[in-house]
């Protein structure tokens, strides 16, 4: 059987990441950037108040007390946004706002809480240091500065600071468009009548919030059946809308395994037994004539997950612009023992806590790939390797944290 990194190696072998466009500012949210990101303005674009209170010469208060507060005239109030010219001499001051731009002359700013609030005059009961409360032009940001590296992820920091240097757009790598699309006669609908040897499809809508969990667009393509040719119909359909297509079910050795039976006539898609439980049944390629990577999970809801989470994350990581790294992971300390079959890497639902002196991962009952209650109820797998095959309990384990959104 093949390894599982051969199998992340050679999925990444067939993905790329995907264009940069140029995306406005709320549309590039979640996106990479797709270059580096200078600015062509310094920030502040001027010297402003910090606070609220009196742009002031600081050496005209520099011998004001509580009890025996500067008394000094208010010449102009100035507020955020104002464009006309002000100075302050030295003897007076200027009240002014949180924001506005400094006066000519004044040097620094009484917060208005040091002072009596006066409007025709006021009363500073405490000094005020050269530079106090005044927001210098390019004490952020200088013009030219470096203020994002190609690769950034785009949330709400990195729009807040494209916005302030003016940039209305961004050069990003869009979110990959991921479609997913679930296979098999047996599938119905959530919330629609169910029969005799039924189930509700889950697994298309389980994986496409993967994928949006991921960092990419999710779309669900409604699922198809079994019959010859139905596959092939719908991947020709989604290929127009899709950077990479998922699907889940039929890759098996059964004689209704209609995804592998299909594909399996391409050149450029392959299917192959997995070093891993669940999840051993797997294919990879591509399909079309733009060669859009295509990935095919197994139809059990466990294994589609997994497979998901550890063969198909690191891919689309690479096609967002990012270092197609694995699942974070930590030791912890098992409570139960865990088992894998010889010469299958396993991984085993678990309850990651942390506690004092490191991590406790508790195995949850139901470990079969078909038992997807348990599946919402955990939040890491816990890796027995290909040897030993078995981990008694108060062995330490790797344990790979699942994301949550």
């Amino acid at each position: 059987m093949k390894s599982v990194e051969q199998h992340i190696a050679d999925i990444l072998g067939v993905v790329r990441p995907v264009a940069p466009i140029e995306l406005d500012l709320q549309r590039a949210h979640g996106a990479v950037l797709a270059e580096d990101v200078y600015s062509a303005v310094s920030l502040p674009r001027f010297d402003n108040s910090a606070m609220d209170g009196y742009a002031v010469h600081a050496a005209d208060v520099a011998a004001a007390r509580e009890d025996a507060p500067v008394r000094l005239p208010v010449a102009a109030d100035i507020a955020a946004g104002d464009s006309s010219a002000h100075t302050v001499l030295s003897g007076h001051c200027a009240r002014i706002m949180t924001g506005a731009p400094m006066p000519s002359g004044a040097d620094a700013v009484v917060p208005v809480e040091w002072t009596d609030g006066g409007q025709a005059e006021v009363a500073v009961h405490r000094p005020a240091a050269v530079g106090d409360a005044v927001r210098p032009e390019g004490g952020d940001v200088l013009k030219g500065d470096l203020v994002l590296r190609e690769g950034a992820r785009i949330g709400a920091a990195e729009i807040g600071v494209l916005a302030a240097i003016g940039r209305r757009a961004a050069p990003v790598r869009p979110k990959p468009r991921v479609v997913v699309l679930a296979t098999g006669e047996e599938l119905v609908e959530p919330g629609d009548p169910i029969g005799p040897g039924q189930i509700w499809e889950s697994n298309g809508y389980m994986l496409t919030a993967a994928a949006i969990d991921a960092g990419c667009a999710g779309y669900r393509h409604a699922f198809v059946g079994d019959e010859p040719g139905a596959v092939m119909a719908a991947l020709e359909d989604v290929l127009v809308q899709a950077d990479i297509v998922i699907t889940t079910g039929g890759v098996s050795m059964g004689a209704y395994d209609v995804v592998k039976e299909e594909l399996s006539r391409l050149d450029t898609v392959h299917f192959e037994k997995v070093a891993m439980e669940p999840g051993k049944p797997q294919g990879y390629g591509t399909i079309g004539e733009d060669a859009t990577p295509i990935v095919t999970l197994p139809g059990n809801p466990v294994s589609a997950f997994v497979s998901f989470q550890i063969l198909v994350r690191p891919a689309l990581q690479r096609m967002r612009g990012l270092p197609p790294e694995p699942l974070p992971t930590v030791r912890a300390r098992l409570t139960e023992s865990v088992a894998s079959p010889p010469g299958r890497r396993s991984y085993r639902r678990v309850v990651l806590d942390r506690v004092q002196g490191g991590a406790v991962a508790t195995p949850v009952a139901r470990q079969a790939s078909h038992q997807l209650g348990a599946l919402a109820e955990i939040n890491a797998l816990a890796v027995v390797p290909e040897e030993p095959t078995e981990l008694p309990a108060g062995a330490e384990a790797e344990v790979v944290l699942l994301p949550r959104p």
